[in-house]
């Protein structure tokens, strides 16, 4: 559907130069006796690339029909990772570049909501915390608080994150995935 360009907005999805980018950021910017404009930084779903580009008021864009969906991870095998879609069972595949960032975060049975342009994957987001075992770090420091510096931590699933002195080998700690960063230790 088309759209005027003055109606861009933050999270919108548009189809640009036939793929799907997601707006990150927009202007709608009249200089003087100028004719206006959208400013928009974009990235581009399929590549993750980020760009910026400036839209006429006048230019028409194309709204992308995205489909979300939940999708259960079952397994890696190899480079790829199998996932089902918890509505119809369907199972399908992606490659470990398709994931960028969320491949180390990926746990057995996890749920992840996905979103999808044309029948493919498009991008995934991953829960607002996991609940991970800390496999290696250094031994835990008596005279630790809270606000204290801090030490690497390394998790179950191989990823290095930072943690206070106080946290030891064998806890489970609470992370935000999307940052790596620590949050508390796990309630379960």
């Amino acid at each position: 559907m088309a759209l005027p360009a003055t109606q861009i907005r933050r999270g919108m999805v548009i189809v640009f130069n036939g793929d799907p980018c997601r707006i990150i950021e927009f202007r709608h910017h009249t200089p003087g006796n100028l004719r206006a404009m959208v400013q928009t930084k974009m990235r581009n779903l399929r590549s993750g690339n980020n760009f910026e580009h400036r839209f006429r008021a006048d230019d028409s864009i194309e709204k992308a029909d995205m489909e979300t969906h939940t999708l259960q991870f079952l397994y890696k095998g190899g480079d790829s990772y199998h996932f089902m879609n918890t509505e119809n069972y369907e199972q399908l595949e992606m490659d470990e570049e398709a994931l960028g960032d969320n491949a180390p975060w990926m746990q057995d049975n996890m749920e992840v909501l996905a979103e999808f342009y044309n029948g493919k994957p498009m991008s995934l987001q991953l829960p607002q915390f996991l609940n991970l075992t800390i496999t290696d770090t250094a031994p835990v420091m008596k005279t630790a608080t809270k606000t204290a510096s801090s030490k690497p931590a390394v998790l179950e699933n191989g990823v290095t994150i930072n943690v206070p002195e106080f946290i030891a080998s064998g806890e489970r700690v609470r992370v935000n995935p999307s940052t790596g960063e620590y949050m508390d230790r796990a309630k379960d």
